[in-house]
This record gives structure tokens, C-alpha cells and sequence, in this order.
């Protein structure tokens, strides 16, 4: 069987909005009938259900999809190196959460609720600086979707926990006002996360992966 770079695309675009409606949808039946089965299993809020596996999938595809450009590449390579193990990074964390246990360090209130944030943003910040240069030796059209999708993953995994620590220090975190903040930040790293995908499967497109018995 023959896997192209535009159905694969095409397939993990239907995955992201399928699982981001279920979700939605999950999370309103959860404010309105309390605890169910069914929302524990589609809302993007638990851990242990199927879009958090998707979530911890979707950074694994990416650094999978990374090792293989960087296999090809011979300007920059160890940079596509490093951003496959990043992304291996992004799905251990996604699967058993060590951010939170940064959340420890630090005695924060208001928007900063989850301390964890502060080294996270510096993290982000770091990492910036260091692939700046790599990003203006890609192409245009690559550089403006790598830089796009990061903005939207980075804007959900660190962003927006600052409205949400206020809104669960302030209002706690069982009401219809936390379950759609969180919405929105794990949809937010999905889409951010397809993005960077697309982007990569682009730049494979006639790189065909064929599967055989």
C-alpha cells in the first residue's frame, strides 16, 4: 500500500477537527450532566483517554517525519536533529505530564497559578534565539508555516495556562468557564502541532512511503 505525503495530510486534518468537535462537545455534555463515561473517554481536559493518546501521537509523527527529512538534508542537519528529539520530548511529556512537576517550584498566584509557565517561557524564548538562524535559511514559504504553527502550539501549551490559572484560582476547576479555556488551550497544540506536520509532509511530498506484507 502506497502512503502519500497529501493523504496523510488530508487524514490528520480530519483527525485534529474531528477530535477537537468531539471534545467541544464532550466538555459541554460534561457541564450540563456531570461526570459520564463518555466525556471522561472524548474530553480533551483527561488524561488516559483518546485524545490524549492522539495528543502524545501527533509530537511523535512530527519527530518521526523530522529524522526522515533530516536524513536527506545536508545543510542544517544537526538543527532537524535536534527538533526530532524535541518533538520525542513533546510526546513523552504529553503521555505522563513532567511539566506539571516544574509547577512545584515556584509559589505563584494570579495568572502565574501554574508556576510552571515561568520556566517554560524561557524555554520557549531559548529556543528562538538558538533556531533563528535555521529558520531564515529555510526557504520562505517553509519558514513562514514552521513559524505560524509554532506560534499556535506555543500559544496553547504556555499562553493560554495563564487565563486558565487565574480562572481555576478564581472560579475552581469543575465549571463550563475552566472545561472550555482548556478547550481551547489542548486544541490550540493540536492544530499547532497538524500545522508543523503539514509543513514537514510538504517538504517530503514525492517521497512516497510504501507499506508492505
Amino acid at each position: 500500500m502506497q502512503v502519500t505525503a497529501t493523504s496523510l495530510r488530508r487524514a490528520l486534518i480530519a483527525l485534529t477537527a474531528a477530535f477537537s468537535s468531539v471534545g467541544l462537545l464532550a466538555e459541554l455534555l460534561r457541564a450540563r450532566l456531570g461526570s459520564h463515561p463518555a466525556c471522561s473517554l472524548l474530553s480533551l481536559s483527561f488524561e488516559g483517554n483518546l485524545p490524549s493518546w492522539y495528543a502524545s501521537a501527533l509530537p511523535l509523527l512530527c519527530a518521526a517525519l523530522l529524522a526522515w527529512v533530516s536524513a536527506s538534508e545536508t545543510a542544517d542537519r544537526r538543527h532537524w536533529q535536534a527538533l526530532a528529539l524535541g518533538f520525542l520530548a513533546i510526546s513523552i511529556d504529553e503521555a505522563v505530564g513532567l511539566h506539571e512537576l516544574l509547577g512545584g517550584l515556584f509559589t505563584t498566584t494570579g495568572l502565574l497559578h501554574f508556576g510552571w509557565v515561568i520556566p517554560a517561557s524561557l524555554l520557549v524564548l531559548a529556543l528562538a534565539l538558538a533556531f533563528l538562524g535555521f529558520l531564515r535559511r529555510l526557504s520562505r514559504e517553509t519558514a513562514r508555516r514552521f513559524a505560524l504553527a509554532g506560534a499556535i502550539y506555543v500559544t496553547g501549551a504556555v499562553v493560554f495556562e495563564l487565563p486558565l490559572g487565574w480562572w481555576s484560582e478564581q472560579h475552581g476547576d469543575d465549571n463550563l468557564g475552566y472545561y472550555l479555556l482548556d478547550w481551547c488551550e489542548e486544541t490550540l497544540e493540536l492544530v499547532g502541532l497538524t500545522l508543523f506536520a503539514s509543513a514537514l509532509l510538504t517538504r517530503l511530498t514525492g517521497r512516497e512511503l510504501r507499506l508492505t506484507a
